[in-house]
């Protein structure tokens, strides 16, 4: 699967404003072995200097897109989506959530400051959940969303007990998990239940039954594998 074209296009129009990409394939099309997914005309030594880095941020982005579309295919029946986290590479989390984009997922928070995520850190620094959302409660503007990440079904309990926007079922057994799915439903049908930990293409769909509306992951950014490109010259 293709994603990046049009920034491998950019690395060479910085280089030479006259250069050309026309691409071949759309971003998110499937290519084939040998196939040809753009031509580009410019300056020699424009396409020489950016051929490393465009080829780089093209195969690298498509082997992220190639990858989340294999996770949201098997999940694709079911009425719940995949998400992408915050573990990018440093500098290039716009790219890499676009690139997850392109595959089909849903992007979760592009920084901090895009919602509250209650993790088990803040949990333990706080002296509970309840203590946590009543800090941070207080300091955000209403519309912000308050996630709070539980590991326990006594976790859920709290989450529930205290406003929680969106509860995140983490690393959680299945047994559990639908456990914990049901107790959600019977509460409230606002709140929202993420799914996270350890999420492959062998678990995601069994995750995907039990009910959650969203399962995270940051397997297909950190697991991918490259896309093999390659620049030939004509003569």
């Amino acid at each position: 699967m293709i994603a990046g074209l049009g920034i491998a296009a950019r690395v060479f129009q910085l280089l030479d404003p006259r250069a050309i990409l026309v691409p071949k394939l759309s971003e998110g099309d499937r290519a084939e072995s040998g196939q040809t997914i753009a031509t580009l005309e410019g300056s020699l030594d424009a396409l020489l200097m950016g051929e490393r880095v465009a080829l780089n941020l093209a195969m690298r982005l498509s082997g992220i897109a190639t990858a989340t579309r294999q996770y949201v295919e098997q999940i694709a029946d079911l009425p719940v989506r995949l998400v992408d986290t915050r573990k990018t590479t440093p500098g290039l989390r716009v790219l890499e959530k676009y690139a997850t984009q392109v595959g089909g997922a849903v992007n979760h928070r592009m920084g901090l400051d895009d919602a509250v995520m209650i993790k088990d850190n803040h949990i333990a620094t706080a002296g509970g959940i309840a203590e946590a959302i009543a800090q941070i409660r207080c300091r955000i503007p209403h519309p912000m969303t308050i996630e709070v990440e539980t590991e326990t079904l006594e976790q859920v309990t709290d989450a529930l007990q205290h406003g929680a926007d969106i509860i995140m079922l983490d690393n959680m057994p299945l047994d559990k998990m639908r456990q914990a799915v049901q107790q959600i439903r019977r509460t409230s049908d606002r709140i929202k239940i993420e799914a996270s930990g350890n999420i492959t293409l062998d678990t995601i769909r069994a995750v995907a039954e039990t009910g959650v509306d969203f399962i995270s992951s940051s397997a297909p950014i950190t697991r991918s594998t490259w896309l093999d490109l390659s620049m030939r010259i004509a003569p």
